[in-house]
């Protein structure tokens, strides 16, 4: 029998930081809260069935089982993904957006320009923003043992450089991608096509594209509109989002490439979490001339790593196979070591 502990109890809340007023050139918003209602919830550690990963996850009141999420997006001041600058969280019950939050973050780090004309966010908006440690709380409170949603995983991980640069404790809950979801929900975006603009453009969701809140929001009616297409609720997309495209499709991944294709020659290794999955990347791969290996070995050639998949990396930054892909480049083997961007660039699928 389960052992389930309750760890929170129905209550509402009114919040604002007047405190934080916005001396922004361009307006943009401080954390402003209006009303935070957190139902009785449970928290189960342990193996979830055929997933098969250490997790934790909510059970709610039945009215908000099915249903209820929150989306969140984070915009970065550069490449480093701790360096959050905004945040934004949108929370829907029951097919409907019941409640936003948003704030500029103060990352204590430089602007990249590429970063700033992205997003138009730089550090003249953010010099008298809260620091990520002192909005970590208000983000916690509203995905603590919630199931959350981001399109791709970059969202994700950005949350968990921030929390490993700060030296705070990772945030127990669910996480579900919507790039992931598109990708299964709709078969004309299972291979490409599935960013978030384009896919709301398609679907008709109006959105100011790269505002962190705005993302958000997107995002999670995205989902929506995912359950009104497929009859797949909120716990059936959790376990079909971490099966391939094809759930049929159970062929080894090793192959032999392509001898016409751009990259004939080279032996390729795949590590992390990758957008598309590791089948696809593997078939791409031999399309463009690769030899496809599951391990990285002295014949091995190309590296790409995706996001890290935090639950698998066992206490350490990087993967065993990136960090046997780097030790012998240091004893001298030609490995390039690439990100599934770069590599799905030179491959042809992304411009």
């Amino acid at each position: 029998m389960l052992d389930f502990s309750p760890i929170a109890s129905a209550f509402t809340v009114a919040y604002d930081w007047t405190s934080l007023a916005s001396s922004s050139r361009r307006g943009k918003k401080y954390p402003k809260v209006h009303v935070l209602e957190l139902s009785k919830c449970y928290q189960r550690e342990g193996k979830r069935g055929q997933i098969g990963y250490r997790s934790y996850f909510s059970i709610f009141t039945p009215m908000l089982m099915s249903q209820r999420f929150v989306a969140i997006d984070f915009e970065t001041a550069n490449a480093d993904l701790a360096s959050i600058c905004q945040v934004g969280i949108a929370t829907f019950q029951d097919g409907e957006l019941i409640e936003t939050w948003e704030s500029l973050i103060n990352p204590l780090d430089y602007f990249d320009w590429f970063n700033v004309e992205v997003h138009g966010i730089d550090e003249y908006d953010v010099v008298d923003a809260p620091t990520f440690p002192q909005v970590a709380s208000e983000i916690l409170r509203r995905i603590e043992n919630r199931v959350v949603v981001s399109h791709t995983s970059f969202d994700r991980t950005a949350l968990y450089q921030a929390m490993v640069r700060h030296k705070l404790a990772e945030v127990p809950c669910q996480w579900l991608d919507t790039a992931r979801v598109v990708r299964r929900a709709w078969g004309q975006w299972s291979h490409r096509g599935y960013g978030l603009t384009n896919v709301c453009r398609e679907l008709g969701i109006v959105f100011n594209a790269h505002n962190a809140l705005e993302d958000a929001r997107a995002a999670g009616e995205v989902l929506l509109q995912a359950f009104r297409a497929t009859g797949l609720g909120l716990e059936e997309w959790i376990i079909r989002a971490r099966q391939p495209i094809n759930p049929e499709a159970n062929e080894p991944i090793a192959r032999e490439g392509n001898p016409e294709g751009v990259l004939f020659g080279h032996e390729i290794v795949f590590t992390g979490a990758l957008v598309v999955t590791r089948r696809e990347a593997a078939v791409l791969a031999a399309e463009s001339g690769c030899t496809v290996a599951g391990d990285v070995r002295k014949t091995t050639t190309l590296l790409v790593v995706g996001d890290q998949d935090i639950d698998k990396l066992a206490g350490n930054d990087k993967s065993s196979k990136h960090r046997k892909a780097e030790k012998l480049i240091s004893k001298g083997q030609k490995i390039r070591i690439l990100k599934e961007g770069d590599f799905l660039h030179i491959a042809g699928l992304e411009s």
